[in-house]
């Protein structure tokens, strides 16, 4: 027998029922609904369904057959009309029959400690989400090695044993049957420690473009949570909200093949499946954000590696040491390392569970998606996941409320990360302010030599730390004309070997001696190319220099210049 594709909808009085059979004939078929049992048969389809609301048959009945869709369409009267049906979008919870619904084993130890299914029992109970503290006792390794435990609610122990090959690509702990729970924890801190960059991180506190434009996308529960909070207000229950969170059918279709289960759970793994949810929803809606909704080949890697739960094993005492642990693990494995997009996936995943069960289921079948198509993450959808997808839908609203609450009162400040965060951004910040300033006094205004020649050569600039030698250049001129000065340049002077200028001579200044230079000759010095250089770059000068106010005919040509043997050096 194969299971149609269905979908249930409620209206006031009426809760309808629409299941697809395509290929079967519509003039033989079978539907059977009393109280809270429907079944319906056309061969080769058979449903049956145990609903979460009594129905009764009245008269008032319908069905239609569209034979365009191959749609069966049946309006079923409820018992009481007015009530609302919840969880009408849980399609596995609606296939289990009625009698596995039952949370108390079949056989029951005399004496054992209270067990039961999702608190079925101790509903009304208060839900306690502070840390319970026990005394310190010591305990022997045999037992220690007995509570290596792992999975949906710790039930699993052994599977990584026997499939070391393949989970070691996917989890970071290793050898997790016989690692404790405190040990993998001194474990994960430690690798996180190592992991920290904090050149990273730095960088994408200064350059945070890209992290300010993935802040600015919105997620479908950000739409769904707006709509909420405008149509129903804000004293709505969480139940009602689940009919504003819709599933495609490619996601009903999953639903309809998870397998029902029943899971017996203490409530120390209530709990902590409970506080799992919460870390498994952080990494989720991290890896959303950063992706724009687009999942890649690195989705599957980003929610794992972010959430402890998945990648270690871990296990919790309080909501927040779950904010912690991600804070960490976002500022140390993925590209985006930002303080802003803890806080943002934060506030994502409060959003979720205030939408309800609905909102949770649809975010966990995307999980489950993402690992199923990535090799080897699918076997972390055996170990958690697929549960997860089966759990949620007879999970009660009341306590996921209350984790809602307990998560919403939370606070997380960078300095409980323990990475010196606040320390390594004012070092940051201050080297920062000193290269500004540096940069500040370099590009700063200073005095330039003034300069007469119309034509600039490369012996014409100079620098502004050149500007004493100047002046010490002009005490040295004696009886020369004033645009001899100016048409010398001060990089001509060497600190060793200086250079004096008598009329229109020039000499090497050595002291008490005196030497005789005649005019456009070398120099006799170690350094004669650079003087013969400079030698004619003055004569060029002294050719096509005309000082403002003084007639070209007064200045003595080169060629005068020439007919004086000798220059005395002083």
């Amino acid at each position: 027998m194969l299971t149609p594709a269905f979908e249930l909808t409620q209206d006031r009085d009426f809760l309808t029922v629409a299941i697809r059979v395509p290929h079967a004939r519509a003039s033989e078929f079978d539907v059977y609904f009393e109280g809270v049992d429907f079944k319906f048969y056309a061969k080769p389809y058979f449903l049956r369904l145990t609903l979460p609301g009594r129905i009764v048959e009245n008269g008032s009945e319908q069905g239609s057959y569209d034979a365009d869709k191959g749609i069966f369409t049946i309006r079923l009267p409820k018992e009481t009309p007015g009530q609302h049906f919840e969880g009408l979008n849980m399609l596995t919870a609606l296939l289990a029959p009625r009698k596995s619904r039952s949370a108390k084993p079949l056989v029951e130890e005399i004496g054992a400690s209270g067990v039961s299914e999702e608190g079925a029992d101790d509903e009304d109970e208060e839900f306690d989400w502070e840390i319970e503290q026990t005394p310190y006792e010591e305990v022997s390794e045999s037992t220690l090695r007995s509570q290596c435990h792992y999975g949906f609610g710790n039930l699993r122990a052994g599977v990584v044993q026997r499939l070391q090959d393949e989970l070691s690509e996917v989890i970071d702990i290793k050898d997790p049957d016989f690692t404790p729970v405190t040990e993998r924890r001194q474990k994960r801190l430690a690798a996180e420690l190592a992991k920290f960059d904090p050149d990273h991180y730095l960088a994408d506190f200064f350059e945070d473009e890209a992290v300010e434009q993935v802040l600015k996308y919105s997620p479908w529960w950000n739409d769904v949570h707006t709509e909420m909070m405008a149509s129903l207000g804000k004293s709505q229950e969480q139940g009602d909200a689940a009919a504003l969170v819709s599933f495609s059918e490619e996601e009903k279709y999953q639903l309809r093949k998870f397998v029902n289960k029943s899971y017996l759970l203490d409530k120390t793994a209530h709990r902590q499946v409970y506080y799992s949810l919460v870390d498994i929803l952080l990494a989720y809606c991290y890896e959303v954000r950063v992706t724009e909704g687009e999942h890649n080949v690195e989705s599957a890697w980003t929610i794992r590696k972010l959430s402890p739960t998945l990648c270690w094993f871990e296990t919790w005492t309080d909501v927040h040491e779950i904010l912690v642990s991600f804070g960490r693990r976002v500022l140390c494995y993925p590209l985006y390392r930002h303080f802003k997009l803890v806080l943002k996936a934060y506030r994502d995943t409060l959003k979720i569970l205030q939408l309800g069960k609905s909102a949770v289921l649809k975010c966990l079948l995307d999980v489950h998606k993402i690992f199923q198509e990535n090799d080897p993450a699918y076997i972390l959808n055996d170990l958690y996941i697929s549960d997860y997808c089966v759990w949620i839908q007879k999970a009660k609203s009341k306590k996921l409320a209350a984790l809602t609450e307990a998560l919403e009162a939370v606070s997380l400040s960078k300095a409980q990360l323990g990475f010196e965060l606040l320390e390594l951004e004012a070092a940051a910040i201050l080297v920062q302010e000193e290269e500004t300033a540096g940069k500040t006094a370099q590009c700063s205004p200073t005095e330039q030599v003034p300069h007469s020649s119309p034509e600039p050569s490369d012996s014409d600039s100079t620098s502004s730390s050149d500007t004493e030698d100047s002046a010490s250049v002009q005490e040295e001129l004696v009886g020369t004309q004033p645009s001899l000065l100016t048409s010398l340049q001060v990089p001509l002077l060497e600190e060793d070997s200086a250079l004096t200028i008598r009329d229109s001579g020039l000499c090497r200044n050595m002291g008490s001696q005196k030497c005789e230079v005649r005019q456009g000759q070398p120099l006799a010095s170690p350094r004669a190319p650079l003087i013969e250089e400079v030698g004619d770059e003055l004569k060029t000068m002294l050719w096509v220099s005309t000082p403002s106010g003084v007639n070209a005919g007064s200045h003595r040509s080169v060629q005068d210049a020439k007919e004086r043997d000798q220059v005395p050096c002083d």
